[in-house]
């Protein structure tokens, strides 16, 4: 027996109510059980308990065994002293607050239902499956699967902009500089992602700003703050960059020693660092109000259409320095671009939303529906069991309940697993 399930028990009342009573024999009535509290302190808070003729308001605590009261050290913790319910699986001990007055105890053990019972028994049996729900998950109604994954969805949406909102701190307010951190750490994707945001870290805003009217001089500030600029080839191109990057290292003092050196293995050529960072100055070069086209951007065209950039010339026949390819305009894809709206754009559009005080929640729905869903394991495993996700939305929102509740058998804060349980 675990104390998340007896959480759930008593925050959705499923046992039966008729003619409660305490340990000692004193009658219970329920008006409200109280919120469930997720962080330290008591379990639930803002309860009305009536024992006996008395009413009762103040907080509930929840233990699988009475003695845990004693185990967690709440006897000597004030915090506890506003216990008016100790709600317990089995009774064997009796508690106290820390100036020794006894606290009413409900035991819950016989009042439980027999069928709720078995199916948390089943859900968390030893059957070796991908996620605890497995078996049951095709079966269970699609209202509740959408309207869960529209809730994970912003779950998924929060704690994104917590990390953008710590950058935005660090940045004095400068979302434009946010915008310039977030971007490049998505065009790194999940190999080099952490690499480029070390190598605009590396760079302050500002200079980015100083220089962003010539694409040469951002090439050389990109490639060579990722060191990509410190082997000798005998490339025309490549020598002017050099050039370039050992002026612009000199003059706004440049330093490389907290930068991750982004990695070429196993990845496929339009992936290349040379590649991203070629076009990332291409972007930054051809839209100098990059933050503010995004912020009134609409629809999902208006995002193709400014992110319509592609890498220089030399690029066009060259994944990486002296290493020709067939001739090609190395732009950005449509599809790259629907990963950077579903990773950067929308998250960015929240949190500044949020922090002005502005609903957009409406707007990006609209817009994320629009995106294809991921193709990944996780997804593919989930539309095996039942086709769950057609949009990026959904996908996006899979990708949060795995991670968040099903890896962490968080099944009793899961509407899925709630709805197995019944």
């Amino acid at each position: 027996m675990k104390e998340d399930f007896l959480h759930y028990v008593w925050k959705f009342q499923k046992f039966s109510a008729k003619q409660l009573k305490t340990t000692t024999g004193d009658t219970v009535i329920i008006s409200k059980p109280g919120s469930h509290n997720f962080n330290a302190g008591p379990d639930f808070f803002n309860a009305s308990i009536q024992i006996n003729e008395q009413l009762w308001a103040g907080n509930v605590e929840i233990h699988v065994k009475s003695s845990d009261w004693y185990a967690h050290g709440h006897e000597s913790d004030s915090a506890y002293d506003s216990i008016i319910l100790h709600v317990v699986w089995e009774h064997d001990t009796e508690v106290y607050r820390k100036d020794n007055t006894p606290i009413a105890t409900l035991m819950l053990k016989e009042i439980v239902s027999n069928e709720t019972l078995l199916q948390y028994k089943k859900l968390f049996s030893k059957e070796k499956r991908w996620i605890a729900c497995e078996n049951n998950f095709p079966e269970v109604d699609d209202f509740i699967i959408q309207n869960w994954l529209e809730r994970l969805y912003i779950e998924r949406l929060e704690e994104k902009s917590i990390f953008i909102l710590n950058e935005l701190e660090r940045n004095n307010n400068h979302w434009e500089a946010v915008l310039y951190k977030i971007l490049f750490k998505n065009f790194g994707l999940k190999v080099n992602g952490e690499s480029f945001l070390s190598i605009s870290n590396s760079i302050d805003f500002s200079v980015v700003q100083k220089v962003r009217h010539s694409m040469q001089s951002l090439e050389a500030l990109f490639f060579g703050q990722a060191g990509l600029l410190s082997e000798n080839y005998s490339d025309a191109y490549f020598e002017s960059l050099k050039l370039e990057y050992a002026f612009l290292k000199q003059k706004f003092q440049l330093s490389q020693n907290t930068v991750i050196n982004p990695k070429f293995f196993r990845l496929r050529p339009p992936n290349f660092p040379t590649l991203r960072l070629a076009q990332l100055a291409s972007l930054f070069f051809n839209r100098p109000s990059l933050f503010s086209e995004i912020i009134l951007a609409k629809h999902k065209e208006d995002y193709y259409d400014i992110f319509k950039v592609a890498a220089s010339e030399y690029w066009d026949v060259h994944y990486n320095f002296e290493v020709l390819s067939a001739t090609r305009k190395k732009k950005l894809t449509r599809g790259f671009i629907d990963l950077l709206i579903i990773n950067t754009l929308i998250p960015i559009k929240f949190t500044y939303a949020k922090h002005t005080g502005e609903d957009n929640v409406k707007e990006l729905f609209t817009l994320i529906e629009q995106i294809p869903k991921e193709n990944n394991t996780v997804i593919s495993r989930y539309n095996k069991l039942k086709k769950v996700a057609n949009n990026a939305l959904e996908s996006q929102a899979l990708l949060q309940l795995n991670s968040k509740y099903c890896q962490k058998l968080k099944c009793l804060n899961c509407a899925v697993g709630i709805s197995i349980i019944g």
